[in-house]
Parts: C-alpha cells; sequence; structure tokens
C-alpha cells in the first residue's frame, strides 16, 4: 500500500480521490502531485497520462480544462501494467 503525498494547498478538481484509489495498490510506494500549469489545449474532464520514465518510477500529466499538474508516481510497476491501474480508476 502506498503513501500519498500531499504538500500542495491546490489541486487539479477530482485528482485527489483518483490518486487516493490508486495509493492503495500494493504495487505503489508513494505519489506526490506536483507543480500546476496552465496547458495550450483544453480537456473537458480529467485525464492522466504517463509522461516519462523517473529513476524510482513514472512521472504523469495530469489535464483538466485548461490547467495541468505533474503527478510522481513511484512505483516498481511496468509502464503498461500502471497505465492499466490508472485507466481502472479514471
Amino acid at each position: 500500500m502506498g503513501r500519498l503525498v500531499l504538500n500542495h494547498s491546490s489541486n487539479i478538481e477530482g485528482l485527489i480521490p483518483i490518486l487516493q484509489k490508486l495509493a492503495l495498490d500494493i504495487n505503489i510506494k508513494t505519489i506526490t502531485p506536483a507543480a500546476i500549469s496552465r496547458a495550450r489545449g483544453r480537456s473537458s474532464k480529467l485525464i492522466i497520462r504517463l509522461s516519462v520514465k523517473t529513476i524510482n518510477g513514472y512521472k504523469a500529466i495530469a489535464r483538466k480544462g485548461k490547467t495541468a499538474q505533474e503527478v510522481f508516481i513511484s512505483t516498481d510497476l511496468s509502464k503498461d501494467e500502471l497505465k492499466q491501474i490508472l485507466d481502472f480508476y479514471i
């Protein structure tokens, strides 16, 4: 069971409940929502897309509307396995 690090006062609407469910997975170590930024495009619903591999997991980008937020996920899962779990919770 993983740990969700809540070190920002603001997050994309609807992101935290999804990350809390994801943290319950046995293969997830930590989930850290990070920087919020403005995106060029527009997404009508919340989307979480895996971006790049990091030293101990993956960086994901969560998008809703014109807002984007980085999410760092520490895990030993492969990119495909993590994508399947993310798709299940979204």
